[in-house]
């Protein structure tokens, strides 16, 4: 019974933190669900979160080789194991610069069709602004036209000298459209 006194003073002096019980997880569910729970025990600690797994490089080729060797004859029996080695390295390496070009070039490709991609929407809208401003000139033109039409309507009983006047004016008006923007009357 001495003993067990001395294992229940023991679990006493642990500290502040709560005895918790074993809990042994059944389902990879179960075990998200308790260290969620663990983690949410206290909200104010920082959550771990573990860093990106370093990408693997081989091991530069050594600058100078001393002992070369191959697999034939005249080789101890020890060297052929050493030379097939330096040689799996050195494939597992060229094997890595290949697969490292192929992702540069495949990363270039990317870039280059987003920028293609990029261009052929500006030129799309490029078009359809230039179309709108058509639209809205012909508009102008239209509302102008009318307003014109309405003016004359009026203005039958008066003299020539008016019609002059208007006809000036439109001529005025013309030389401003032909004057207007270039992007409004669709050209570059």
């Amino acid at each position: 019974m001495a003993a067990d006194a001395q294992k229940n003073n023991k679990q006493k002096k642990t500290g502040g933190k709560e005895a918790q019980p074993l809990i042994i997880a059944k389902s990879p569910a179960e075990e998200q669900r308790l260290k969620l729970e663990r983690l949410m025990r206290n909200p104010d600690k920082l959550a771990p979160i573990p860093d990106r797994p370093k990408e693997w490089n081989p091991r530069a080729p050594p600058e100078f080789v001393r002992d070369v060797m191959g697999s034939s004859a005249g080789a101890g029996s020890g060297e052929f194991h050493v030379y097939r080695h330096l040689r799996r390295r050195e494939y597992q390496r060229q094997d890595f610069l290949d697969k490292m070009s192929d992702k540069q070039n495949a990363d270039q490709n990317y870039l280059d069709k987003v920028e293609q991609n990029k261009k052929a929407a500006e030129e799309r809208t490029a078009k359809r602004r230039r179309k709108r401003d058509k639209l809205k000139l012909k508009k102008l033109m239209a509302k102008k036209a009318k307003t014109e039409s309405g003016k004359e309507d009026q203005t039958d009983s008066s003299s020539d000298s008016n019609e002059d006047k208007e006809r000036e004016e439109e001529e005025e008006e013309r030389e401003d459209d032909a004057e207007a923007p270039s992007f409004i009357m669709g050209k570059k």
